[in-house]
């Protein structure tokens, strides 16, 4: 079965093109979806990749109607492709049913994984250097020791309950028993 996926960005865009196209390329089912790209819940993506099955094509009208990125993209493929399932693009002539596409889905794979790696190695000279200058990475703590303390000393009175201190200090109870356990306070 050839299944055609479609999505346009806002409710304003029309996808009557990539209809067309998706229709004239044989898909005899269409998922169409108005939503962001940036959005992970697509809930016409997932219907429709929840409904191909081995040995059906998934076409869409161009790559960046299916995935918000390169990674995104590979991800989805891959999958398809444990699947059993195959996979064409008609703007940029990708199709995964010959050798040809499949190489050069594979290259769009390495690219991908390469600019992940150039980005994890920025990443960690960026934080190297921080370090260097003297600057510590990380998330701020909720509850700074002076706020462990007194959260400590508001406690010591048995009317009061660890509930009532996590909301004075607007944190979860499992924030303020982690703040109490790190400075080493038992209550």
């Amino acid at each position: 079965m050839i299944i055609g996926y479609a999505r346009v960005s806002t409710q304003d865009q029309h996808a009557e093109l990539q209809l067309d196209a998706l229709n004239s390329a044989g898909c005899e089912q269409v998922f169409e979806e108005k939503v962001t790209g940036k959005l992970r819940d697509r809930p016409q993506l997932s219907q429709c990749l929840s409904t191909l099955r081995k040995g059906d094509t998934l076409v869409v009208w161009k790559l960046d109607r299916l995935a918000r990125s390169l990674k995104d993209l590979v991800e989805i493929i891959e999958n398809l492709q444990q699947r059993g399932i195959d996979f064409r693009s008609l703007t940029e002539a990708i199709d995964t049913t010959s050798a040809g596409g499949r190489l050069v889905f594979h290259i769009f794979g390495a690219l991908a994984e390469f600019e992940h790696s150039l980005i994890t190695e920025r990443t960690k000279a960026g934080l190297a250097a921080a370090r260097a200058r003297g600057r510590k990475g990380g998330r701020h703590r909720a509850m700074s020791p002076l706020d462990t303390r007194q959260a400590a000393a508001m406690l010591a009175d048995p009317m009061i309950t660890k509930a009532e201190v996590a909301k004075h200090f607007d944190v979860s109870r499992t924030t303020l028993n982690a703040s109490l356990k790190r400075e080493g306070i038992s209550v």
